[in-house]
């Protein structure tokens, strides 16, 4: 049989995303008999480290990496958009030209601006959209509610890992979605077990944006009785409040930045007992559970995906107020208790975030 009618699966997303990346190799480690390829506009900018390897099986669309900025910044995000705007047409013939190369592939697009050049380029994918694509970017902009909606429509199937990103995406566009949890890497994280459980930091998880409200983290523990070290590590960051934050920063805190690895991060929650991540809204976040499966207890405002968590994930869990003064002293009190226990994960917990096992319900529902 001609190679290229061979069934093949394609992933449409981001070469700076960790998430999309860790999917597709999952994917590839599990699916041996079917090629995996990962198609992309974007690969290596705006002062990111280069997350594609070698190995990966990588289709280049039009890239427009020299094009950006060389920092993130507030105006660098705008002209990203812009740029994604004015190549849009390259990017739908890119696309339209790999359908025809490989006609029995199946498509996956994460995140909503892959999955808009996929509905544009009229043909048939799986679509991953994020949580602001769903529960915030909609009912900001007029434009965007009725493009997104048009994207979802067309997706044959959509999949996503929280019922409130499940009941958006109805809200939006009257299609039902699939919740399943994309899953963290459960056997690596085991790996750097803290069997000693000699826990002394307190990690700040999240992304350097407002959204995520690290300037807040910051300011509680500077009024907070113990004014502990706080150590901050980032995927991605807007120079602008990179430069708020740092001025907010005690000299024993450590600013690690972009990790280059995931093993860095789980070396760095394994001595941690405290994890927080306080973001305005959240749709199910990854890093809060690999500091669960980490042995941290996970520092949270409420946000409904903790219901659905299982009992063992939930007892790992502070939900804190931020209109409390004290809130930081509060739930430094509370996690050092908590992380004086070893986190030992249900079946439960293991059938719904082991990405292996996530990652298998995925190929047998969408792929095989």
């Amino acid at each position: 049989m001609n190679n290229k009618l061979e069934k093949k699966i394609i992933f449409l997303a981001s070469g700076k995303d960790f998430h999309a990346l860790d999917w597709y190799r999952t994917i590839s480690n599990i699916c041996l008999d079917t090629e995996v390829l990962f198609a992309t506009d974007l690969i290596e900018s705006e002062g990111q480290e280069k997350l594609i390897k070698n190995t990966d099986n990588v289709i280049n669309l039009f890239i427009i990496d020299q094009y950006l900025f060389s920092k993130q910044t507030s105006f660098g995000n705008k002209w990203r958009n812009f740029i994604k705007l004015l190549f849009f047409p390259l990017q739908i013939f890119k696309i339209k030209s790999l359908k025809k190369t490989y006609p029995n592939a199946i498509f996956h697009a994460h995140t909503m601006y892959y999955m808009f050049i996929s509905w544009l380029s009229n043909i048939d994918y799986i679509g991953s959209p994020q949580g602001d694509e769903i529960l915030i970017r909609p009912y900001k902009s007029k434009l965007y509610k009725y493009f997104s909606s048009k994207a979802l429509k067309a997706a044959k199937h959509l999949i996503v890992d929280s019922i409130n990103l499940q009941n958006g995406i109805k809200k939006l566009s009257q299609k039902n979605a699939d919740v399943i949890q994309y899953g963290i890497d459960v056997n690596t994280i085991k790996t750097f077990n803290n069997e000693q459980n000699k826990r002394s930091s307190i990690v700040s998880i999240r992304a350097l944006y407002p959204l995520y409200r690290i300037k807040e983290i910051i300011s509680a523990r500077n009024s907070s009785l113990n004014n502990s070290q706080l150590i901050l590590f980032y995927p991605y960051w807007e120079e602008a409040y990179k430069y708020q934050v740092d001025l907010l920063l005690n000299t024993q805190d450590k600013n690690l930045g972009r990790l280059q690895t995931k093993n860095e991060m789980y070396q760095i929650l394994s001595d941690a007992f405290m994890a927080i991540s306080i973001p305005e809204s959240d749709s199910s976040p990854r890093s809060v559970y690999e500091a669960i499966f980490s042995g941290c207890c996970a520092v949270v405002t409420y946000n409904p995906w903790i219901e659905s968590l299982p009992v063992c994930m939930k007892s790992r869990i502070y939900v804190i107020d931020v209109n409390d003064h004290n809130w930081f002293s509060k739930a430094e009190i509370h996690a050092k208790i908590v992380a004086e226990t070893p986190y030992i994960p249900s079946n439960a917990a293991l059938d719904m975030f082991d990405q292996e096992i996530s990652m298998k319900k995925v190929v047998s529902k969408y792929y095989i």
